[in-house]
């Protein structure tokens, strides 16, 4: 139930919640306050809570969460409606503030990662303050580009390298920490 189909398929909540028992992972949800979305915001909001309440009554759910210029109100909504041992939240693409990743983090959130966020200089301050327990990799693929093309899971090698620079760690000991965040994940 993505943020930007819901001005359009937020009918489809029902099929959604009749999937869930079956369901660990649930993804792409959350907020989007762009320009061509925000119209939704309200519905967005609403099918949102929605999600969150009937992942947190699962208790074992891990959500990728989707906020584009809508950190506060995503992390607002986190705090409300998905308490600590309700689930977990991994911020897909993250590009809010540094006080809202400190409120993440103290959320207990991970932040996904990907090559497209390490091209922009604000998103590579933020990330680099990031802890590193809370780091995971993603692609974003296929709807963001890389250099061959749609972006692959494959493709997280790129994000590896450069991440590993920026926070001045070889490679393996960065994929090594990563895979230990995501087994962290999984088992919590």
């Amino acid at each position: 139930m993505h943020p930007q189909l819901v001005a359009t398929h937020a009918t489809e909540i029902a099929l959604w919640e009749e999937f869930l028992p079956n369901a660990r992972y649930v993804g792409e949800v959350g907020l989007d306050a762009g320009p061509r979305f925000y119209r939704s915001l309200n519905r967005q909001k609403q099918v949102f809570e929605r999600i969150l309440r009937r992942c947190a009554a699962s208790g074992d759910k891990i959500l990728t969460i989707h906020s584009v210029r809508a950190a506060t109100p995503v992390l607002d909504m986190l705090e409300q409606h998905l308490p600590r041992g309700g689930g977990a939240a991994v911020l897909h693409w993250f590009t809010g503030t540094k006080a809202e990743a400190k409120r993440a983090i103290e959320l207990g959130c991970y932040f996904s990662i990907n090559f497209e966020m390490l091209k922009n200089d604000r998103h590579v301050a933020l990330v680099a303050d990031l802890p590193h327990d809370r780091l995971l990799t993603e692609t974003d693929g296929p709807f963001v580009k890389g250099e061959l093309g749609n972006m692959r899971p494959r493709d997280v090698a790129q994000t590896l390298a450069s991440l590993a620079r920026l926070l001045g760690l070889e490679e393996d000991e960065l994929a090594s920490r990563i895979q230990g965040n995501l087994k962290h994940l999984i088992s919590a």
